[in-house]
């Protein structure tokens, strides 16, 4: 099979279950810029000097994957997703983000005020993904306003998961590039 299919030729993009939308449609909108957030993290995950950024990049990468999956299917076909043995996001996702924010904020990460990025390689990287998390975060929430978003656990992990990016940025700020911190 190609991956060229002439589907979307004429300006649509198929979700779950053979349904199509403009690829301009808010949801394909949304989880669109789930994927650029979660290349993005590819790309710190790629730079990070610490295993701890590396690591965590790699599950929350895993986990953007189930969000995006939930994203690409229309509300009338969520429990047909979910009785398909699809995951959805759930509490204990955005609880494993706390939990390494907690983890984070004990290692006295020093910061003030608003911070510049760019103070380093793997800093930058993760500041731009904060950025994009945060625009991911614009375009789920607009979806709730037409009846297309029926998990708000969505929102609260992607919030969550900007706080997380902006708390690794300036970790990797002050202990540099420690492989084992």
């Amino acid at each position: 099979m190609s991956i060229v299919t002439r589907t979307g030729d004429q300006g649509t993009t198929a979700l779950m279950y053979g349904r199509r939308v403009p690829k301009n449609h808010p949801r394909v909108e949304a989880y669109g810029t789930v994927d650029e957030l979660n290349a993005a993290l590819g790309l710190a995950r790629a730079t990070a000097g610490q295993d701890l950024v590396r690591e965590n990049l790699l599950t929350i990468q895993k986990d953007l994957v189930v969000l995006m999956g939930e994203l690409a299917v229309l509300p009338e076909d969520l429990s047909r997703y979910v009785k398909d043995g699809y995951s959805v996001v759930a509490p204990e996702m955005t609880a494993k983000l706390d939990a390494l924010v907690r983890e984070i904020e004990a290692q006295n990460i020093s910061f003030k005020g608003w911070a510049t990025p760019g103070a380093t390689i793997a800093a930058a990287t993760l500041d731009v993904a904060r950025t994009v998390c945060r625009r991911a975060e614009r375009r789920v929430c607009a979806l709730p306003e037409s009846g297309e978003l029926k998990n708000a656990e969505i929102i609260v992990y992607l919030n969550r998961l900007s706080d997380l990016l902006w708390l690794m940025a300036r970790r990797a700020e002050t202990k540099g590039n420690p492989a084992k911190s």
